[in-house]
């Protein structure tokens, strides 16, 4: 079988683990400090793609690390896979090179790999930002998913001292102050994202909207550039994202609007549009588990509750010359609260469904999309990431619009 691996970037992770009572797979250590040790990651896109670009930084930022510790990695990679039997593939083939671990880098990846796993029990397949892997039957698959919906929240921050400033100038009025948010999915990682980045706009801007249109797709830059004009033109001043590519930054910075980024930082390609990205940052998570791994210890099956506080979340550099006044200190103020505790991103007295403040929603803890007896809240608040890593905030919320519900 033709490889498809390419050695684009020299990087690290691993990952093992076998079933134990808590919860958790392990494995003996895998090798001496001699060693140097290979690792896949299957990508849903390329080096052209924000999304996948953000993986690379970090997989570069680990290998640094664990090579100050006398951990060496190389990487391999496999690109353009979403989903299905290519992703079976790509797995089969890590697999069949020797790979430690194999890691997917985005949902819709994991029932693919799920078929092959199985054949290959010395690798660890971790699949990120997915779920299926905490309630299967295998030693070796894992999830992972930092808590962005902080990083969401804050960018929402930014977005609404930008309304705000807006309205101060007479450039719109109370009424105008749109958002909008070129949505991938309707899947509850993306209604996580956008009603979590809306809150933090709502926080500091009270009078503020937000119209959410979908693509049916994790990246397509023609598509997404072209959702971004429709929110646009339906009157968004402030555009985010929860697609993989910086066209809808390019299209904001086109037509005079501002924009919100995702992944990595956007100023370059629309430097007068963006403000500022959130970001997930592996870097933590790749040096946590092969350090875990090579030492012979413990790795949680499910990796949660890692988020501003651990560093796994983070804000790009905030753009001062296009940001309103005082966006610094008011993302930093949220910022402590939130790693004080003091702040909760989904606090129920925030926002209403229909009109009514929620007490209850119900969780699907067995990926079988039938919804358990584990309540999210309590003490106030949706609590978001703690009973499982993969997102499962769902609830349509009141002012926020959805244009479109096809996918």
């Amino acid at each position: 079988m033709k490889k498809l691996f390419s050695t684009l970037l020299s990087a690290t992770m691993i990952l093992t683990l076998a079933g134990c009572s808590n919860g958790g797979k392990t494995s003996a250590s895998t090798g001496t400090d001699d060693k140097t040790y290979t690792v896949g990651m299957v990508c849903i896109g390329n080096a052209e793609m924000a999304y996948d670009r953000n993986f690379y930084n970090a997989a570069d930022a680990a290998k640094k690390i664990l090579a100050d510790k006398g951990i060496n990695i190389e990487w391999k990679y496999t690109y353009d896979h979403p989903e299905g039997d290519p992703v079976a593939a790509d797995c089969t083939e890590f697999g069949e090179d020797g790979a430690i671990a194999v890691f997917l880098n985005s949902y819709g990846m994991e029932n693919a790999m799920l078929t092959v796993a199985g054949d290959y029990p010395e690798t660890v397949f971790a699949s990120l930002t997915n779920e299926g892997s905490k309630s299967d039957d295998l030693d070796n698959t894992v999830n992972a998913f930092p808590s962005i919906f902080e990083g969401r929240y804050l960018t929402g921050i930014a977005a609404g001292m930008k309304l705000n400033e807006m309205i101060e100038n007479g450039e719109i009025t109370e009424d105008e102050a749109v958002l909008g948010y070129v949505g991938a999915y309707t899947y509850a990682e993306v209604v996580s994202g956008y009603t979590s980045f809306y809150l933090g706009a709502k926080s500091v801007c009270p009078s503020a909207t937000m119209l959410v249109e979908f693509i049916g797709s994790w990246g397509d830059p023609a598509m997404e550039a072209t959702t971004a004009e429709h929110l646009i033109d339906q009157g968004a001043v402030v555009i985010s994202q929860h697609s993989d590519s910086t066209t809808p930054a390019t299209k904001c910075q086109e037509k005079g609007v501002y924009h919100i980024g995702y992944n990595i930082d956007m100023s370059d390609v629309a430097p007068e549009a963006s403000i500022v990205s959130s970001t997930i940052d592996w870097t933590n998570y790749f040096v946590y588990v092969i350090e875990t791994i090579v030492n012979g210890g413990t790795v949680d099956q499910d990796y949660m509750n890692h988020g501003i506080k651990e560093g796994d979340i983070k804000l790009t550099a905030l753009n001062e010359e296009v940001a309103a006044t005082g966006t610094a200190e008011a993302i930093e103020a949220a910022k402590q609260d939130i790693v004080d505790g003091k702040l909760h991103v989904f606090d129920t007295s925030t926002f209403t469904v229909g009109g009514k403040e929620v007490t209850e929603a119900y969780l699907d803890m067995n990926a079988d999309f039938t919804p358990d007896d584990v309540n999210a809240i309590s003490d106030g608040y949706y609590h978001e990431s703690v009973y499982k890593s993969a997102p499962n905030f769902d609830l349509r919320i009141d002012g926020i619009t959805l244009v479109n519900e096809a996918y």
